[in-house]
């Protein structure tokens, strides 16, 4: 088994970028998820309730702490990352992810798009914008499967993963649970699955609903118990025991 895409965005919910490699430490990978979007109560407002902003893409340098918002070859906010007062989101009733407003123009842009008022907030706590873990593992074997199932492609990316591999069978990241894979550099534990929500059903370029992708999955897994209850489960959250770079092509290998 290797990995075959890694999957990143600074800011949860927008376009996802493609590194060549990662590195990974007990926060996630670097750089990922470092900003999350918050409505008015606040809670978060995910990929299922803002599939308008998912063209759009952000690139974020910490050193000048420079964020830069573009679609397609057009920039639409380029600035630096000034922080304002503290906040604290829901993020699906699961946790309260601290945070500090960030004041400039993007929220006001963001929000323009999405069609009502967002904030943006900077994560300020070790998990930053992830949910229940900060690593996430998806094999080309269960894409197949679902797939089949649908009769036609499914492209990986709807579930945005943070790291692909290829080889093995349907779902058989789902045995890793508590077990240590050596990744590159990185030595993680597996997880519990991912309980997906209807962000999955979103084209990942545009954002439009066009895949029953929660009935996909019921259809031949039915529902199953996570962290959250029942529901749809597809691919699973793993953290970082050995912090280290994990690259495109390298090799997936159980070290227990």
């Amino acid at each position: 088994m290797r990995v075959t895409r890694l999957s990143t965005t600074p800011i949860k919910g927008l376009a996802l970028h493609h590194p060549e490699s990662i590195r990974v430490d007990e926060t996630g990978a670097v750089g990922d998820r470092l900003f999350y979007l918050a409505d008015a109560r606040p809670s978060l407002v995910s990929v299922a309730k803002s599939g308008a902003l998912v063209g759009i893409r952000a690139a974020y340098d910490a050193s000048s702490r420079r964020l830069t918002l573009r679609e397609g070859d057009t920039v639409l906010a380029d600035d630096e990352v000034r922080l304002g007062e503290e906040i604290d989101a829901d993020f699906f009733a699961f946790r309260t992810a601290p945070g500090r407003i960030v004041e400039s123009p993007f929220a006001a842009i963001l929000s323009s798009r999405a069609g009502r008022p967002l904030e943006l907030v900077q994560a300020t706590d070790s998990l930053r914008g992830h949910d229940v873990e900060p690593l996430t593992l998806l094999g080309t074997g269960s894409i197949d499967q679902l797939s089949h199932v649908a009769g036609a492609p499914v492209d990986a990316r709807r579930f945005r993963m943070l790291i692909e591999f290829d080889g093995g069978l349907p779902h058989i990241e789902d045995t890793w649970i508590d077990k240590r894979i050596r990744i590159g550099d990185a030595t993680l534990i597996g997880g519990g699955p991912v309980q997906r929500c209807a962000g999955t059903t979103r084209h990942p370029d545009t954002g439009v609903v066009d895949l029953k992708t929660l009935a996909l999955i019921g259809e031949y897994r039915g529902r199953q118990d996570s962290i959250f209850g029942p529901g749809f489960n597809f691919g699973v959250y793993a953290r970082c025991v050995e912090p280290g770079e994990i690259r495109v092509g390298d090799d997936v290998i159980m070290a227990d």
